[in-house]
């Protein structure tokens, strides 16, 4: 391996779980003498994998923490000038790309987990690849837990392959399909039933696809009354606490009840047995009508290799695929790569930040759709936040600055105009991160009881905002221990009430660097709904009770979430921060709506038609009635509007055929009055003479007019 890299700017490294390829890599890399001058980089997918693996490194190598090994995540920088090898989310390097292009702060890095082809790890290695070449000093190394290394060295341009081995215990794989009429949760304990004939003392791990899943099979496994067994949930919105339960060692026997997050980046140790239903909830964006579908979807053979290599590492395993062994050999050979799943608005300003050029000529590994590249750059027209040319305007440069989501950086600039940056940096934080209520398994009546103080009828927004105060409150009178505790007592994680007050706190900064600074005095008002509802245009929906459900911007539809406050009420008019598919669409996080607001704010994103132009005597002037729609969902219907300003020409026509021509308009003017007492006159004649052609009809009096009005 050190003479690969030593010979090549780019190295693959393929290895099975556990075969020691994230701890082991950078240690060759300093036994070489890299990371003297510049850093050794290790990216990781995940915070908690960056932290555990520096601590885990330094252990080995018998040094601090933070001196000669560190770490670099979002709120925490444990690293120090005799720092030589730095660990860092993969979204932190990609950041310090924005002062240091070229990353000369690195001689060596090795991406991680590369396998997972998150979009931060898809963008990196475009990034990387266009680096290499002005960069002949940087090596970069690919860590892959999978077979796809053909597509990497194919990638980078023929790169090596290094393959190191995995596993010491062979791993058995019994093919175990449940009946046609059987659920999830009764074929997982059927599983379980025979595992634990054979074996009722070992570890199981248990493949899920969702919440909802985990919850039916922890409910049909407890029905089972196993003796000396603990069950244990473990997916990423449980508290903390009981997600660290799954490390530890118990005299009992435990069952894993787990999501994919128990896929690749999270060991938990003594699991002998894998039972793995073959599903996942994926994240899907679908640019047709700008929903994020989160579906339930068959997983693919790698993601299976990978579940299957959680046995057998302390003796030899077995993995129960709860499928046939033809249809695991129909499946896909890799998940679909991030990129080609996920809405591309944010990656266009970040490019566009990094001076990277477009999207479509970008390096990916997997180039994302033309549908999806377009439909990132309709996000940012949106938001308005690109020029006549496609460019980033000077919102979009300031959104390509907020380290947020583009649609929350657009409520925060929305907040500066309202004069409610304070109460908008709270939200916009909220949002970007994980929710920081909890609903344990065995008590989620108690938790939904504890959090109603929480919630406001009107708005889940508002709800956030009182959620922020209470917490600030108690923050400023308590010790440590004390809010922690009141933070368990009221179903809230107190690690994440606490990043919500980091995140919220860098948000701030980087608001005063650009100056926009929050406001002094509470926001008055529905200026905090309108600045919010800024990045969440495409989200409104009307209520329509013959469908018993919301439709939306571009034709969709959609109910409110239970978890809503909102839930039990039908405002004719929402919001929403997100909108989800998993049994059905879902708008989360939601709040009442002013239709008002909406043409107001959207300004040229609205289109208007006209019907029905026609002259009214009282205004004295062309009426018409005006339709005014939003992403295909009307917003004013039949409101009058004065139409000379809109359709000078037809407005003038009909305003000479019945003003002048039919005289429906009274007017001081002389040469009104005298046309009048003319044609009077004609028309006696007409009629005493019995002769129709002294009297002009209306298509032979239009033309006369309209030759001597002025336009």
């Amino acid at each position: 391996m050190a003479r690969a890299v030593h010979e090549h700017p780019f190295v693959i490294v393929a290895g099975e779980t556990g075969s020691g390829k994230t701890t082991q890599i950078p240690k060759i890399c300093l036994a070489m003498g890299r990371g003297v001058r510049a850093h050794v980089g290790c990216t990781q997918p995940r915070r908690i994998a960056a932290t555990s693996v520096a601590a885990r490194v330094a252990d080995e190598l018998g040094v601090e923490l933070g001196r000669e090994v560190g770490f670099k995540i979002r709120f925490s920088d444990r690293t120090s000038p005799d720092t030589y090898v730095k660990f860092v989310t993969d979204g932190i390097l990609l950041a310090e790309m924005q002062g240091d292009p070229l990353l000369r702060g690195y001689d060596t890095i090795i991406v991680d987990e590369a396998h997972e082809r998150s979009l931060n790890i898809d963008f990196l290695l475009g990034c990387l690849k266009r680096i290499a070449p002005k960069r002949r000093d940087l090596r970069v190394i690919i860590s892959s837990a999978t077979l796809e290394t053909d597509r990497f060295a194919k990638f980078f341009e023929g790169a090596p392959v290094i393959e190191v081995s995995g596993r010491t215990h062979p791993v058995e794989v019994v093919y175990h399909p449940p009946a046609d009429d059987c659920d999830v949760a009764d074929s997982v304990a059927d599983a379980i039933d025979e595992i634990t004939q054979l074996d009722p003392r070992h570890d199981v791990l248990v493949f899920l696809p969702g919440e909802r899943e985990i919850h039916e099979t922890f409910d049909a496994l407890s029905a089972r009354n196993y003796a000396r067994t603990v069950l244990l949930p473990l997916y990423g919105r449980m508290p903390q606490g009981e997600q660290l339960r799954v490390f530890q060692t118990l005299p009992q026997r435990r069952i894993v009840l787990a999501t994919n997050v128990a896929e690749t980046s999270l060991t938990i140790p003594g699991i002998v047995y894998v039972v793995d239903v073959g599903l996942a909830r994926l994240n899907r964006y679908n640019p047709r009508n700008g929903m994020t579908q989160l579906l339930v979807e068959r997983i693919s053979q790698a993601s299976a290799n990978q579940r299957k290599g959680r046995a057998g590492r302390v003796r030899s395993g077995v993995c129960y695929r709860l499928y046939s062994e033809d249809d695991f050999a129909s499946r896909v050979p890799y998940t679909m790569p991030e990129v080609q799943r996920v809405g591309l608005a944010g990656v266009i300003l970040q490019m566009k930040a990094l001076a990277l050029g477009r999207v479509d000529a970008f390096p990916f590994l997997d180039p994302p759709s033309k549908r999806s590249v377009d439909d990132g750059y309709r996000v940012l027209e949106e938001l308005g936040a690109l020029d006549d040319e496609g460019e980033p305007n000077e919102t979009g440069r300031k959104l390509a600055r907020l380290p947020l989501d583009p649609r929350l950086g657009r409520m925060l600039l929305a907040g500066e105009r309202e004069n409610c940056v304070r109460e908008v940096l709270i939200v916009a934080a909220a949002l970007s991160m994980q929710d920081p209520r909890e609903r344990p398994l065995a008590a989620q009546k108690k938790a939904d009881e504890a959090h109603r103080r929480f919630r406001d009828e009107g708005s889940d927004f508002a709800g956030l905002l009182k959620l922020w105060d209470w917490y600030q409150e108690a923050r400023g009178r308590l010790s440590h221990n004390q809010l922690r505790r009141l933070c368990r007592d009221n179903f809230l994680s107190a690690n994440r009430m606490r990043e919500w007050g980091d995140l919220h706190a860098q948000l701030t900064e980087r608001c005063r660097e650009m100056n926009v600074c929050p406001n002094d005095t509470p926001a008055k008002g529905d200026s905090v709904h309108r600045a919010i509802l800024a990045g969440l245009l495409g989200r409104i929906g009307v209520w329509q009770p013959e469908k018993r459900s919301y439709f939306g911007a571009r034709q969709t539809r959609f109910v409110i979430h239970p978890s809503s406050g909102l839930a039990r009420k039908t405002p004719a008019w929402v919001f929403a921060a997100e909108i989800v598919e998993t049994s059905q669409p879902f708008a989360r996080v939601v709040a009442a709506l002013d239709p008002t607001w909406v043409e107001e704010i959207a300004g040229p994103l609205c289109k208007r038609s006209y019907q029905d132009p026609h002259w009214e005597e009282r205004p004295a002037h062309v009426v018409a009635k005006e339709q005014v729609t939003l992403f295909g969902l009307p917003i004013v219907r039949d409101r009058r509007v004065h139409y000379g300003p809109i359709a000078p020409a037809v407005a003038r026509r009909i305003f000479l055929l019945h003003a002048l021509v039919r005289q429906e308009f009274t007017s001081k003017g002389p040469f009104v009055e005298h046309n009048r007492k003319v044609l009077e006159e004609a028309r006696n004649l007409r009629d005493k003479a019995r002769r129709s052609d002294l009297v002009y009809d209306e298509d032979a009096l239009l033309p006369f007019f309209e030759q001597r009005v002025p336009d």
